[in-house]
């Protein structure tokens, strides 16, 4: 494992406002490109619903998620990643939201 790739993508995440983690959280969730051990439907549905809670556009209309580099990046990244590397860093991610919302 290269560990200096999820160590890259957990300082990504760190400098992301709560509204780009989730929607990091929600693309992770929704993608078929992603190995994550979580239910994925499950927690599709949690970052969605905190997501229209904070972002009242996100409640309007379709998401397009070109219009958030930073995510589309991280999201590249974590493609690129094993199967245990990117349950590492979704780990880091979705604890990291419940904090914000603690």
């Amino acid at each position: 494992m290269e560990q200096h790739k999820v160590n890259y993508l957990i300082d990504i995440i760190n400098d992301m406002d709560i509204k780009n983690k989730l929607r990091l959280a929600i693309r992770m969730s929704d993608s078929n490109y992603t190995n994550l051990k979580y239910d994925k439907p499950e927690m599709y549905e949690i970052f969605d619903n905190q997501l229209k809670e904070l972002d009242e556009k996100y409640k309007m209309a379709i998401i397009n998620f070109n219009k958030y580099p930073t995510v589309t990046f991280a999201m590249a990244k974590i493609m690129e990643m094993s199967k245990e590397e990117q349950n590492q860093v979704t780990l880091y991610l979705f604890n990291n939201i419940s904090l914000d919302f603690q």
